[in-house]
């Protein structure tokens, strides 16, 4: 029984032993084996290895993809122009030397990352203080992250990191600059209101004068037509009045006079001081016209 149990036991430990020489590496990954502080070998194809058992010898894994830097809050710089804007960043990297970075940070991310922002940190203070927020934001900003990426790049290479890239996400004012930028942005605009307000009433002033100047043209047209109409047709009634009273004169002084009492006596209120024996009552006595044709 007792033979059993301890071979029970050495099968065990022999097992145990044996799990802890054999590996497997990801394709993912970088391992790194060491031995008391100090790398032994680095390896990046997938796949199964064996090393010595702890504490002769360890492994740790590195992760070989493409990780991100973000920056949990926007950093405030200051512009060339004394001005502070804050910038929103973010660095894409990977670990290009396994030996160099677990000399550098013992294997751990974190420290490294803590590495990785003062460096980008600085370089955007260099590059940031050089030019305005206008250069910043738009006319240099491409030639900012390419400068940005040339200095993050030889540093991070001592510490076996690759910057793959680095981009600013976010450029923008502090919260007083912001307000001063508004107010501007807003007296550009009322003032550009104001100028079309006055544009469109100096164009209105114009189609309305324009307009008038139509109308009087029309009317001394329409009022010129008229009179040559209404001189038309006093002609042609003087014409025809001159014929009538060429085939029977006392018929068209009859006709005439009769006219004239219609336009005289229109009201009945008129009051009139005329001499009875006028030409003008004429036709209002007996046997007038009469006494007329016997002349």
């Amino acid at each position: 029984m007792n033979r059993i149990v301890a071979a029970l036991i050495a099968g065990f430990i022999a097992i145990m032993l044996l799990s802890s020489t054999v590996f497997v590496v990801d394709q993912r990954k970088y391992a790194v084996v060491f031995a008391l502080g100090e790398v032994k070998e680095v390896i990046s194809t997938p796949g199964l290895y064996f090393k010595l058992p702890p504490p002769f010898q360890n492994v740790l894994y590195l992760d070989k993809r493409i990780l991100t830097l973000d920056t949990p809050e926007p950093e405030r710089f200051i512009t060339a122009e004394k001005k502070n804007i804050l910038v929103d960043a973010y660095v894409k990297w990977r670990i290009a030397d396994p030996r160099l970075y677990f000399r550098s940070f013992g294997g751990d991310e974190k420290p490294a990352r803590n590495r990785m922002s003062q460096i980008v940190k600085a370089a955007l203070n260099d590059e940031i203080t050089k030019r305005t927020v206008r250069e910043v934001i738009s006319g240099q900003r491409g030639k900012v992250m390419e400068a940005i990426l040339a200095k993050v790049s030889a540093e991070a290479k001592a510490i076996g990191v690759e910057i793959v890239d680095v981009r600013l996400k976010r450029v923008d004012y502090v919260e007083q600059i912001n307000n001063s930028v508004y107010e501007r942005m807003k007296s550009e605009r009322v003032r550009v209101a104001n100028e079309l307000r006055s544009t469109g009433s100096a164009d209105s002033e114009k189609i309305r004068a324009d307009a008038d100047k139509q109308r009087t043209v029309i009317l001394a047209e329409a009022y010129r037509e008229a009179e040559k109409i209404r001189g038309e047709g006093d002609a042609k009634a003087s014409q025809i009045y001159a014929e009538a009273f060429g085939r029977n004169p006392e018929f068209y002084k009859f006709y005439r006079s009769l006219e004239a009492y219609r336009a005289t006596f229109r009201d009945k209120g008129d009051v009139m001081v005329v001499d009875p024996s006028s030409e003008f009552f004429k036709y209002f006595k007996g046997g007038g016209a009469a006494g007329s044709a016997k002349k």
